[in-house]
Formats: structure tokens, C-alpha cells, sequence
């Protein structure tokens, strides 16, 4: 299975606090991987430098092929246009209802005539398994898990090939997050993307995602599948997943 996104002694620091120090971790193609670690560790800030929001110190990342930092303008436009991201607060335009948050790429990227916008932001609401009635609502008329399935829906519109997701379950009771992780499978399944996705849930580790990094002491400490990761006998990991909530999770997941 061909790497979409390959990332290579990254070093990210701002002023005198170092975040990486040479991370390193590999996403293959069709998987779900996930970033985790506590807070601080630069989850977040590795994902914001694989969308081109920030740039490392030193070392690489490429993705798709493209290594970041050398990148032509039509080359940087092309592969804004290859991914969606969901950001951890939704960012929804509170101006904007979900249909006109929905269409915006497609207005902005796109020449399709407004009738072709329409019908295609209608399938996509409905995708995330919202009702047809939460086109016309603002987000302030929605409800938290309602929020992150329209921003869901947004980061859907172009037909992305990748797909960010930056803590997609954080402020969802249980019932919701587990709903939006059986989304994002289907999804994944359905559509056949690569989604990288930043949590600290447990419950999302164990359920849906393929492979992930764990980070910590500014590196990667564990990188490779559940079975993998948990074996790995740095102190993070073990704190993770032997903890009193992680054997809690192991023990229900047997």
C-alpha cells in the first residue's frame, strides 16, 4: 500500500519551545490514521503543516507527491483542492447557513452553474446523515454534534481525496462520538479516502483507526497498529494504555 503523506525529521519550534524534534511517521493510502498524544505534544501543529497552514523549521513533508516546502503556486492551489479538513471548533461562517458553508469551495473553485451547487450540497448534508430541513439553519441553531456533521459535510464538497479531522469527537457525549466515528468509517469505506485524524480518544483508537502515531518528548514514541503500539514499553505509552482508563477500554473491548 503506496504512502500518501510522508513526513521526515520535522523540526517545529516557536521562540526557545521546541515542538518536534526530527518527527517522523508515514500515512498510507485508504487508512485512517490517527495522531495521538497529550496535550502539547504537536498534534495539532503537525496537522496544521501538513495543510499548508504552517511551516516546519526543518526537514519534509510530502503529500501526494508534493514535497510542501517546494511547492508552485498552481501546485499549492492543486492540492488545497485534494483535501477537506474539519477543524476541532467546526469553524462554520456564523453569518452563513449550512447549505451556504456547504457551497462555498464550490462557488469559490468551481464554474458549476448554481442549480449543480445545490443539489450537490443537498447530498452532501444528507451524507453526514443530516435532515434536508439543516440546509436552511445558522450554526448557532445547531446542536454541538449537529455542528460537526456540517462541517463534516463542507470539508466533504470537492470530492476530497484526503481527509483532516482535528479532535472530531471533542464535546460529543459518548453516543454521539461513537455515531460520528461510525460515520467517518463508512465514509472512509464508502468514498475511499485517506483520513488523518488527531485524538486523544481512545475509544476512536481502538474502533476505527487503521494505524497511528503516538507523540511525545517532541518525537514519535510508537508509530503502527493498536496490537503494535500497545507493546511498546515507553512510559507515555504505557500511561495511555495501562492506565486506569485505558484498561478500562481494554478490558470492554475484549
Amino acid at each position: 500500500m503506496k504512502e500518501v503523506i510522508r513526513v521526515s525529521d520535522v523540526v517545529t519550534r516557536f521562540g526557545d519551545n521546541l515542538v518536534h524534534d526530527r518527527v517522523s511517521l508515514g500515512v498510507r493510502e485508504g487508512e485512517i490514521y490517527g495522531l495521538m498524544g497529550g496535550s502539547g505534544s504537536g498534534k495539532s501543529t503537525l496537522l496544521k503543516e501538513m495543510i499548508l497552514l504552517l511551516r516546519p523549521e526543518s526537514g519534509s513533508i510530502r503529500v501526494l507527491g508534493k514535497d510542501l516546502a517546494r511547492l508552485r503556486f498552481e501546485e499549492a492551489a492543486w492540492l488545497r483542492r485534494q483535501w477537506g479538513v474539519l477543524f476541532q471548533s467546526g469553524a462554520l461562517y456564523s453569518s452563513l447557513t449550512v447549505a451556504q458553508n456547504v457551497g462555498m469551495k464550490l462557488r469559490e473553485y468551481t464554474r458549476l452553474p448554481e442549480k449543480v451547487i445545490d443539489e450537490i450540497v443537498r447530498m452532501k448534508i444528507r451524507m453526514v446523515g443530516l435532515p434536508d430541513h439543516a440546509a436552511g439553519l445558522y450554526p448557532a441553531e445547531l446542536s454541538g454534534g449537529m455542528v460537526k456533521r456540517a462541517s463534516l459535510a463542507r470539508a466533504l464538497a470537492m470530492d476530497p481525496r484526503l481527509l483532516f479531522l482535528d479532535e472530531p469527537t471533542s464535546g460529543l457525549d459518548p453516543i454521539g462520538a461513537e455515531a460520528f466515528d461510525q460515520l467517518i468509517l463508512k465514509l472512509r469505506d464508502m468514498l475511499g479516502l485517506t483520513v488523518v485524524m488527531v485524538t486523544h480518544d481512545l475509544d476512536s483508537i481502538w474502533t476505527i483507526v487503521d494505524r497511528f502515531a503516538v507523540l511525545g518528548d517532541r518525537r514519535v514514541i510508537a508509530e503502527g497498529t493498536l496490537e503494535e503500539v500497545i507493546r511498546q514499553p515507553h512510559p507515555i505509552v504505557r500511561q495511555f494504555f495501562w492506565g486506569a482508563r485505558g484498561r478500562l477500554r481494554s478490558a470492554h473491548g475484549q
